[in-house]
Order: C-alpha cells, then structure tokens, then sequence
C-alpha cells in the first residue's frame, strides 16, 4: 500500500452557519501530484490551508507525514514546517526585499547557516528554476509576472522539502509562460522525488502536471482517482467541468499524468 504523506480524516469546515466541507475523508501518497478541483466557493484554498495548518477544521483530523497538525508538540510543528513549501497564487514576495533577500530569508529563519553558506544555497536555487545571477539584486517590483513566481518557487524549496504545495501556479501566466512553469514544476517534480498539492483551475495545468484528482463538489468529495477515472465519472458537475470546449482541448492534447513516469 503507498504510503500516506498527508491524510485528511472525517473532516469538515464550517463558518457559522456555513458549511464547507462534510466528512472528507482523503489521502496524497508519497511522491504524487494530487490535484484540487472544483467550482468557486468549493472550498479549495480552505482545504490547502488546512493541510498547512493555517486553518483548523471544525471536526476531523490531518496529519502530515504521520503526525497530527492540530494539538502536536510546537518542536514537532516546526520539523514539519521545515519539510515543506508553499508557493501561493501571487508568489507572496517581500516588496521590500531582493530576490536574493526574499529566497534566502527561511534559511535565515534557520539561525544554523552562515552567510557564505546561505549565499551559495540561494544562488543555487534561483539556477534551478532558471534565474540568471544577475537579477538576485532586482527587488520584485522590478520582475515580470514568470520571474515571481519561479523566484517564489525557489523560496518554497529554499529549506529542501518533501512535500510541496502549488496555490494556482499558472495563474496570471500568459500560455507561453505558463507551459514552461509546468514544465519546470514536471523537472522539479521528479528530479527532487517531490510530492506535490496543486489547486488550480486552469484545465491545461490539471492535465500535464496530475498524477490524481480530488473534485470537490456540493461540500463533499465527489471523486478521487486517475484524469481518466475521474473524466469517465458521468456526475453534471464533472462534465461540465471536463468535457467543454476547453477541457477536451486539454485532454486532446493527451498531457497527462503518464507523462510524469
């Protein structure tokens, strides 16, 4: 049986009277790239940070790497912290640090590194997901809308996780920018034996980069499987969501999660 890095049991969320999330039961494998989807207002950024532990569900429990998120011992809360990263939708750079200052600042976090050592990691970063030496100065206003997010993917590897978290990762990319993000995550994805969470909308995303997909819908999870399981799923929601002008354009294009092998 594969082993389970995050497990999310019985879980729901509720604000007041809303209810988001009913009895969610699911579970992301090692070295995986599971992938949330559902319509707006399904909950699926909630249930991202809830697996951060930014969010505490009503019921339920989530555990990551075997550990409980909420309730454990704060040593056991920052090792976990150290064994992922997040790239949020809009890259959630520091305005008012460098590139270098923004990628170097986790280790920094760490107070164990010396600067020459911190000064080699962070160029090392910013070389892996293609950010030439010269721009490690340019602060972020000064970047465009590829370079934030391959230099905020850079700070979520900064510390060397196991597991990494994708809010929107094409999100705002024009086409041509967006395939070589995903193909740059597909890279990072089986060089550095990742796994990976990835909410997203965007259909051509969805299909290169799934290794499976959890769709939420009307508060539950409607189904948990393979691209091609959860296409053949005849639920409205799903073909709808699926099987429209963009989403067989997608799927035609036959980038699935095959591809990852």
């Amino acid at each position: 049986m594969a082993e389970h890095v995050i497990e999310m049991k019985g879980l729901w969320t509720q604000f007041g009277d809303h209810i988001v999330h009913r009895d969610i039961d699911l579970g992301v494998c090692r070295g995986e790239i599971m992938s949330l989807v559902g319509g707006s207002g399904s909950g699926k950024t909630t249930l991202l940070r809830q697996m951060l532990g930014l969010e505490r569900p009503a019921r339920g429990e989530v555990l990551i790497f075997g550990e409980a998120l909420h309730g454990s011992d704060p040593g056991i809360m920052r090792r976990l912290r150290d064994r992922r990263g997040v790239l949020f939708q809009e890259g959630a750079l520091f305005s008012a640090l460098t590139v270098f200052d923004n990628v170097a600042l986790p280790l920094r976090e760490l107070r164990t590194l010396d600067q020459g050592l911190i000064h080699d990691l962070v160029m090392m970063k910013l070389r892996m997901v293609g950010i030439e030496p010269q721009h490690a100065d340019k602060m972020p206003a000064e970047l465009s809308g590829g370079m934030v997010k391959r230099i905020a993917l850079a700070r979520a590897l900064a510390l060397e996780p196991e597991l990494l978290f994708l809010d929107e990762p094409t999100a705002g990319l024009d086409p041509d920018r967006s395939e070589s993000f995903v193909t740059l995550i597909r890279e990072l994805h089986r060089e550095l034996n990742l796994t990976v969470v990835m909410v997203t909308h965007d259909l051509d995303t969805l299909v290169a980069l799934s290794t499976r997909v959890a769709v939420l819908c009307e508060q539950r999870l409607l189904i948990v499987g393979t691209l091609d399981e959860v296409v053949a799923n005849a639920d409205p929601f799903i073909c709808n969501f699926f099987m429209g002008e963009r989403g067989r354009r997608a799927l035609t294009a036959g980038k699935g999660a095959q591809y990852l092998a």
